[in-house]
Parts: structure tokens; sequence; C-alpha cells
């Protein structure tokens, strides 16, 4: 069944076709402008099908063009003297798609080389075999080979075979492609292709946003307008919290298995009422409010080479220039890379390539740790879901993300990211499915806040209007930090959370040509719009992938966010938020709209605006209240600066408990 995932889907599209029943774009009937075509449900997901395949089909060539390069890097090792044995068990060791690799001298029989790991391939053994036979042929020819891909499913392999320069000897291999598997499941996910979210350990309901009346998931369209949340749990905050005895009748009366509590906002969990139920004898209670706990889904002249140096010292460098025609040496750049030159990303660099100590906040499914070319780029972070500091990533989307930011830049590997210097601070918030809870969220946002990140990426969202989720984004806004949101991928004007909120900067996704990305939320509060189809960037295990969504597009603009801060760190969140709207290339109706906002995000004239700014502001001082009523005055983020925070995770209950005062008052 796994096998069949994607071919299911691509089979459904041509069936579409073959009954002539591929619907017509229609326009949103609220729509009082032309603006970009709207697509109808049908041909919505018969174009996020397609670009399924076009994501797994670019994620193929990018495994590709790398294990060309692994394999010459490998032969330049093995002709310096090094021992054949040692380069390829140390290749295998920080790659695992390497399933069996040959060195292999001409004219020598292939079982007689070097060889480092095993040839089975499943039931896929014998086309293995018959591929690696003419991988050596055509290495002992001198030219490069490389098979069609076989197998299904997770066993998806290709053959590679590469000469030495020399002449005299070759590798030859057996590369597995997995990735390619899990790049087709996260986008049937990501692009809300697969009712969301199937996995057995979430026990979730499914209800219309608006009235939360039960709805029925069954097709990706079903997902415009809907929200999931856990069906034995609520989020209830007081108006007065309640004292021990009290607590105790509570849990008794609702017979609670678990409570959890962040300041004065709890949640309940029991097995015996179902959260209407719970929402409902909450009212006796006299609460701001009850509300179910929703879940939340992922929404991708002079160069310095980093790989020469320590992480700390290529981070650290910032003096110096480049060319104004300068072209990153990233292997994937040039061909994979067509979104850091629309924005114009490398002429923003000539004047600002950022500055380690604006932080930016990744907060989603974590990040591979040990990836290589975010080495040196990412600051120890926090694992909300298990509850400790290691936020390696089980999923894939948050390296993607990372890697739009800050993936090393001019190191000969893989892709270039739109910072140079600015450090990524993980924060694992979604599971293993891709999906969390808003605790988790709103937990990872406040971490993040206490932390120092400057700017916060939140590639994720419901279409629900969380009060819990909300009080933690305030907090962040009010302490001066940039939140960039992705706006969502089910081609909708409802407005999606948290990217619909005025502290949020959203983020809508475009195409190569600047056209809206058929999947792409649209809507009066949409901010800005970059570009978020067939992205390349990073991902796990050594490992690169392309990725389409909003998710995508949202960590350009948190990457810009992160340069003009460096540019000009006075700067506060809300001025930030101006710059990059002001700086934006207007290429829809002109003015704002609902399917761009001010328009295309613009690298060059952001950081030029930032500079120009410089001597328009100043630092205020941080304000230092000197009671909880003076902190639970509201105060507008425009009017603050970020100060020193205490440490986590000992006063994160009194930081909730300020936040949420102030909406007690």
């Amino acid at each position: 069944m796994e096998g069949l995932l994607l071919w299911r889907y691509i089979t459904t599209i041509a069936l579409i076709l073959c009954l002539g029943i591929f619907a017509f774009p229609a326009r949103p009937k609220d729509s009082a402008k032309p603006g970009p075509e709207v697509f109808s449900a049908k041909h919505e997901t018969s174009s996020k099908l397609t670009l399924v395949e076009q994501d797994v089909k670019l994620t193929d060539e990018l495994c590709r063009s790398q294990c060309s390069l692994d394999y010459a890097k490998m032969l330049a090792q093995i002709d310096s003297g090094m021992p054949a044995q040692a380069v390829l068990s140390d290749m295998q060791k920080h790659h695992e798609k390497m399933h069996l690799l040959i060195w292999t001298k001409r004219g020598e029989p292939l079982e007689k080389g070097v060889t480092s790991g095993d040839v089975a391939a499943g039931s896929y053994k014998k086309e293995a075999s018959k591929y690696l036979a003419e991988a050596k042929k055509q290495v002992d020819q001198g030219k490069h080979y490389q098979s069609p891909k076989f197998g299904a499913g997770k066993d998806v392999y290709f053959v590679q075979g590469t000469p030495a320069v020399t002449g005299k000897d070759g590798l030859v291999g057996l590369i597995h492609q997995d990735v390619l598997y899990q790049v087709t499941d996260h986008q049937m996910k990501n692009l809300r292709l697969e009712p969301y979210p199937n996995e057995n350990r979430w026990k979730i309901e499914s209800v219309h946003t608006d009235t939360l009346q039960d709805k029925v998931v069954d097709h990706p369209e079903d997902n415009q307008g809907t929200s999931h949340y856990h069906q034995n749990e609520v989020v209830v905050r007081f108006k007065t919290d309640p004292n021990a005895a009290q607590l105790k009748q509570i849990q008794a009366e609702i017979k609670a298995t678990s409570l959890q509590k962040l300041g004065y906002t709890y949640v309940f969990r029991t097995s015996s009422m179902e959260a209407k139920a719970l929402m409902a004898y909450f009212k006796k209670w006299d609460v701001v409010y009850a509300e179910p706990h929703y879940l939340y889904l992922t929404n991708d002249e002079r160069a310095r080479n980093h790989e020469e140096k320590s992480g700390a010292a290529a981070a650290d460098e910032t003096e110096g220039e480049i060319s104004s025609n300068f072209t990153p040496n990233d292997n994937l750049y040039s061909r994979y890379q067509w979104n850091l030159p629309l924005i114009e990303t490398v002429q923003g660099w000539q004047l600002n390539r950022g500055a380690s100590d604006v932080i930016v906040g990744v907060v989603d499914t974590g990040v591979d740790l040990q990836h290589p070319d975010l080495q040196g780029q990412l600051l120890p972070g926090y694992n909300v879901v298990s509850g400790n500091s290691d936020p390696q990533d089980d999923v894939g989307h948050g390296t993607h993300v990372a890697g739009v930011i800050a993936a090393l830049v001019n190191n000969n590997r893989g892709v270039a990211g739109m910072t140079w210097y600015n450090k990524v601070l993980p924060v694992k918030v979604l599971d293993e499915t891709g999906a969390g809870s808003t605790y988790s969220v709103a937990q990872g946002i406040i971490w993040a806040t206490d932390h120092g990140a400057k700017v916060i990426n939140l590639s994720l969202g419901n279409y629900a209007d969380s009060g819990f989720l909300h009080d933690a984004i305030k907090y962040a806004f009010d302490k001066d930090v940039a939140l960039i949101a992705a706006s969502g991928n089910d081609n909708t004007e409802r407005p999606g959370y948290p990217a619909a909120y005025s502290e949020v900067f959203a983020v809508a996704a475009t195409d190569s040509e600047n056209m809206k990305a058929t999947f792409s939320n649209y809507g009066d509060y949409i901010d800005v719009a970059a570009p978020g189809v067939s992205i390349a960037s990073t991902y796990p295990n050594n490992q690169y992938a392309a990725l389409s969504g909003t998710s995508m597009a949202s960590p350009h603009v948190t990457a810009l966010a992160a340069l003009v801060r460096s540019t000009n760190p006075n700067l506060k969140n809300t001025e930030v938020y101006e710059l990059i709207r002001k700086s934006a290339r207007d290429i829809g109706d002109e003015g704002k709209d609902n399917y761009f906002g001010y328009g295309v995000i613009d690298v060059v004239k952001a950081i030029q605006l930032a500079e120009e700014s410089v001597g328009n502001t100043q630092s205020a001082p941080a304000e230092t209240p000197t009671s909880e009523e003076e902190s639970s005055t509201t105060t507008n983020a425009s009017d603050r600066v970020s100060a020193p925070l205490p440490s986590w995770p000992q006063t994160l209950a009194r930081q909730l408990y300020l936040i949420t005062r102030r909406h007690l008052d």
C-alpha cells in the first residue's frame, strides 16, 4: 500500500482528465476586484497532485546531483592516497542513502573491488545487480552512469557509476532513495491532500471553525474552514484562579485523567467527557474562555569558504565585500535555487549578510542537528514534545525551513540560505506526525522569545482562533519579536491562524513566474508574498529536497526580517513589518490586494530602507515593571524593545501569568 501512495494520486489525475471533468477555475464570489484565478476544489486538487509529482522529480534530481559530487569527492580522496575502505566507510557513516559502495579498478571484476555495504535491496536485488553490472561497464569505458530509479514506496533505488579522473579506477554504488517516499508522504499532508490528521496517535474531531458543528473530512477540499481538536480535552482560562479545593472538585466532576497548566491557563483531559461537553461544563465556573485544544500542522569578489573554517569563525566573519556579479559556489544553487535571484538576494548580500546576534526562532518539527549544510548555524534548542533539549527533526519540515533561512553559503555544498550569519534557534513543537497541540505551539513561542529570538518563523496553522495561542503570540510581540507565519495551503480566503493575528506578519506563496501558487491561501490579512513552489533546501540525513507550500514561502520573509534587523538593530517589530511591506514589489492589482498583500518581497530594497533608517531610530531603555499590576498594563509593542529575560522553565508560569492578567483585568 505504501508503495502505491504516489502513483495512486498520479492515476487519479489521469482519470480526471480522461473523464473530462477537469474543472475550470472559479473566482471567489465575494471578490470585489479582479485578481489571480482561484481554482475550484477539483482543479486545486489535481494541481496539487501535479505539484507533488514535480517536487518528487526535483528531489530525485537533487539527490542524483549531490551523489555525483559525493562520488567525485571520494575518488579524489582515494587518488590522494587515503585508504579506499576508510573513505567508503566514512561516507556511509554520514550518508545513510549510500546503500552500497564499490571502488573498482578498470578491467577488474566488480566483485574484486573494495566494498562497503550490501547489494541486498529487498525484492529488487535482481534489478540492482543488473544496473550495477551496467555501471561497471560504463565506468571501465570512462563514462559516468546513472540508472533509472527502481523499486516502490520506501524501497526506491538507483545505481551510479563514476570514473576517476585518471581513468584507472572508478566508483560504483547503489543509492537508497527513501527520500522520495518521505517527500511524497510529507507533501500529501503539507498540501492537505490527505484528510488531516490521519494518524492514530491523535484522537481528534473535525469541526466547522465558525459553528463548531461536526464535519466529516474525507477529501482535501474539506480542510477549508475546518479545525481539528482533541476529543477529550479542553483549554480553560479562569477569571479567578481556582483554589486547591475547587480544582479538586473540577477534577472529580469531570473525572480528569491529567491536568497541565501555564499561568492561568489549564488543559484538562478526561476519558469520560468529550470536548463540547467539557466546554459546557465550565460555563458555571465564570471563565474567560473554555475552548477546544486545537491541533496545528505544518503549512518548505570575495567569498568565504565556511567549510574550511570553524562554525564560529565563519559565522562571526562580517568584514569584506562581495562583487556585483557574485554567484555562490553551493553545488545546487545555480540550477535549482530560482527563488533567491527572483527576490534579489545576492544584491542584498552586497549590503548586509546578517548578524549572529539577531537570532531566528524556527518553531516547527525541529531541525536536523547533524546536517553538514547547517553546521555552525544552529543554537541549542528545545523539544517541547518530549520536554528535553534535543529538537532533532523526525519529519523534515523544520530542517527544510531552517535551510531556506540559514544553510551555509559558498561552502561548495548543497544549497545556499538567505542569511550568512544569523543563528537559528530550533524549537520542536510538532511531533513525528507533523502535528502539535495549541499547548505545545504556545510553549514553543514563549520559549523562543525567552531565549533571545528576535524573529520567529511559524510555518504551521489552523483555522481556529485560539485565545490560548493568541496569548503566546501577544507575549512574543510585546517582547518586540517579529513573528512571521504561513497563510496556509487550502486555496481559501478563510483566515488561518496564527497568520491572521494582527501581531503576525502573514505570507502567501508565489511560483517562479510571480504568479499566485495554486494552493496558497489569500485574504485581506496577507502582508506579502514570497517564493513557495518547488523550493530546494536541506532535509534530514544529509539530504536535500524540493518542497512546496506557504511553509516554504514564510522562511524567505523570516530571513529577510533577520537581515533587516541585522542592518538596523534598533528597528521595532512593527517597523520591520512596515519596511518589508514598503519595499515589496507590487505584482498584483495596484496597491495592496488579497493575493499578494503589498507584493513579493525584495531583499535589496528592504535592506536599503533599513540602512536609510539607521539614523532615524534609537534604542529605548527596557521597561522594568515595579509590580504585577504595572506588568499587567497593556502596552503596544511598537513602544517597547526586548529586555533580558529569565531562564526557562522556572519563570514560565510567571510570564504566562503576566500575559493572561492583561486579559483578566
